[in-house]
């Protein structure tokens, strides 16, 4: 890793989303009195050169997000310290440092000129591998041993997939993964709709197409629809700032049919022994 300034328009297309997370995480943990703290992010955001403006206003969906996948991660290790976590499509997200657990195996799944932007900036890790690939491409289970546990997350991944292959993926990680965990976050039917038929961010950027949305009443139904899911968890994110910290909002976005309009995120847990 060197200091020298990396050109981020060498990304596009879905590849260029990470640098919108990025933003909104780094944002989010140099606002005063914000309870999400991400020194990494806020230094490669500065290390990279970007119209981030284009993305429009900051918000606090993706440092929110990124704090309920901390909790998630830590309670599953704590109950299995030697379990591997696989991150797929994983962009310039920092979680690794940010649980500060150095003797957890890693690995890292994405596409090769993001996996390549993440060997450029950020620190090498003993424990931590990548792998240049797209996350539908299923080498990246043949690495890993079910018998420790494993820990999979899908941060913001799954919205730019096909339904069928959503589906296909997580049938397969219920699979081969028996006592392991899915965490994935999906968008509103209704935002669905809208980036199919071009949504602008901004002047300068319309948002990719994100074809797949599995509202938290769909989620709920997982565990009856797809062998070897036992549950299906919907999480809602940490308390944040103003409006995102309001107990009122958090009970409304709980609720049956006000949860179908929000962004979700769920953590599917997988039985230990299959045939049920």
């Amino acid at each position: 890793m060197t200091d020298d300034k990396i050109d981020g328009a060498a990304l596009d297309g879905v590849a260029a989303t990470c640098l919108w997370t990025l933003r909104n995480r780094a944002e989010e943990s140099m606002h005063p009195g914000s309870a999400f703290h991400d020194p990494l992010a806020e230094r490669l955001y500065g290390r990279i050169d970007y119209d981030y403006e284009r993305f429009g206003k900051p918000n606090q969906t993706h440092p929110l997000r990124a704090l309920a996948l901390d909790v998630a991660i830590r309670a599953y290790l704590d109950l299995h310290p030697a379990a591997t976590v696989v991150a797929l499509g994983e962009g310039l997200q920092t979680t690794y440092w940010r649980l500060g657990r150095p003797g957890v195996d890693w690995l890292s799944v994405d596409l090769p000129p993001v996996i390549d932007l993440r060997r450029r900036l950020l620190p090498r890790e003993p424990r931590m591998a990548a792998v240049p690939a797209s996350a539908l491409d299923r080498t990246w289970m043949d690495a890993l041993d079910p018998a420790r546990g494993v820990f999979i997350s899908a941060e913001g991944l799954f919205m730019y997939f096909e339904r069928d292959q959503v589906m296909s993926l997580i049938a397969e990680c219920a699979a081969r993964f028996p006592g392991g965990r899915l965490f994935f976050d999906s968008i509103p039917t209704w935002f669905r709709n809208r980036t199919m038929k071009g949504y602008r961010m901004s002047a300068r950027y319309t948002a990719p197409p994100m074809p797949f949305s599995l509202p938290v009443s769909e989620a709920a139904r997982l565990p009856a629809q797809i062998p070897g899911v036992a549950t299906a968890e919907d999480l809602q994110p940490p308390p944040g700032r103003k409006a995102w910290r309001s107990r009122t909002l958090r009970k409304i976005a709980a609720l049956p049919g006000p949860r179908d309009l929000r962004p979700s995120i769920t953590l599917l847990s997988f039985a230990a022994h299959h045939g049920r």
